[in-house]
């Protein structure tokens, strides 16, 4: 537990959240002293994505990400992070998302005896998650491909409080533009222009009826939305305008995806896909399974197999064929916030579990 503690205290106080070089150097320098597993490093933007190894056979990996999003003043002292211990959580920026995941998983990492492995255990942490992966996809296009991978993302919490659980789906984000043309004129002679906003709202009907994506995954329901969220058209109080753009969100669900393309039906419209971070459902039940009786055995609340709501570099992995699920200790609501903070206790059963799991896997 002290290690864990100690671990994600020195992880936290080092800033990431624009560049992330010095947290993975700390990352790299702790795994090289700590273990003798083969350890690398790789050029992905923003300082790189650190990699561990150790055993043989199929392949199971602990996932995470050291970067943060921005601080809040209040979490900022001396150019360092603010840190501090109350009321059994850890507080500072990172420290629910997630680096305390991270450092659970390192210390997991070191204890797992190689000699008793039946798989090769792979530790991983990337930058560029809170950026849409980049950190994730650099290491993918360079052949990053566990058979098998638990993403310590936030899991606790959704059946029940204070209970971890294991996430087997979430949502994606697919983020759009819809844009309308038409021909400006004085607003006087609207009769000479074509009105840019009028074939928005024709647009903005259409996004209105689309049904919402859904699917199951092993029995529980995934409902994703589609929604506006932003328009912006015309340039004076006196002209047709003749542009009109509207910003779209859907939240993707696996295998699914609403129809935004019928918007194009309406004249003068055009779609384009400014984002899009894919959705993640595990590929194999037995290895939900398996995690999901480990998680069992080191908490006294029950958990469950979940559904969380949030993108997260699992569906990166999962998309490129890696069987995922998610369990962390974050929180729903702990992360991005000013007071982010992550529970000292559920740090320790991530610790236990990854172990356990670790040990058990073949």
């Amino acid at each position: 537990m002290q290690d864990v503690r100690d671990l994600a205290r020195d992880l936290v106080s080092i800033p990431s959240h624009e560049d992330e070089t010095a947290v993975g150097d700390r990352i790299e320098s702790w795994l090289r002293e700590h273990t003798d597993a083969d350890v690398t490093r790789d050029d992905a933007p923003n300082g790189g994505n650190v990699l561990a190894r150790k055993g043989s056979g199929e392949s199971l990996a602990l996932v995470g990400h050291h970067d943060v999003v921005e601080p809040d003043e209040s979490q900022v002292a001396d150019g360092d992070y603010e840190v501090y211990e109350e009321d059994g959580r850890l507080y500072g920026r990172g420290s629910a998302d997630m680096k305390g995941a991270v450092a659970a998983a390192m210390v997991a990492f070191r204890d797992a005896d190689p000699e008793s492995l039946d798989c090769e255990l792979v530790f991983a942490s990337f930058v560029g998650e809170e950026i849409g992966g980049t950190g994730a996809r650099f290491a993918i296009d360079e052949g990053f491909a566990p058979d098998y991978a638990v993403v310590g993302e936030g899991s606790t919490g959704y059946s029940g409080d204070g209970v971890t659980d294991v996430v087997v789906a979430h949502k994606g984000r697919r983020g759009s533009t819809v844009v309308a043309t038409g021909e400006a004129a004085h607003a006087s002679e609207v009769e000479n222009g074509e009105n840019a906003v009028y074939r928005a709202c024709d647009a903005v009907d259409v996004i209105r009826d689309l049904d919402f994506p859904r699917t199951e995954v092993f029995g529980h329901a995934v409902e994703g939305s589609v929604t506006v969220t932003e328009i912006d058209g015309g340039t004076a109080w006196n002209v047709v305008p003749e542009r009109c753009e509207v910003t779209v969100d859907e939240r993707t669900v696996p295998g699914e995806r609403a129809a935004l393309d019928r918007v194009e039906e309406v004249a003068g419209v055009e779609w384009t896909v400014d984002q899009d971070l894919p959705p993640m459902q595990c590929s194999d039940e037995v290895f939900a399974d398996v995690v999901l009786d480990v998680a069992r055995e080191v908490q006294d609340g029950i958990p469950e197999h979940v559904v969380k709501p949030h993108a997260t570099d699992a569906g990166w992995l999962a998309d490129a064929g890696t069987a995922c699920v998610i369990y962390g200790p974050s929180e729903q609501g702990e992360a991005h916030t000013a007071d982010e903070s992550v529970s000292l206790d559920v740090l320790d059963r991530c610790y236990r579990t990854y172990r356990r799991l670790a040990g058990s896997w073949s």
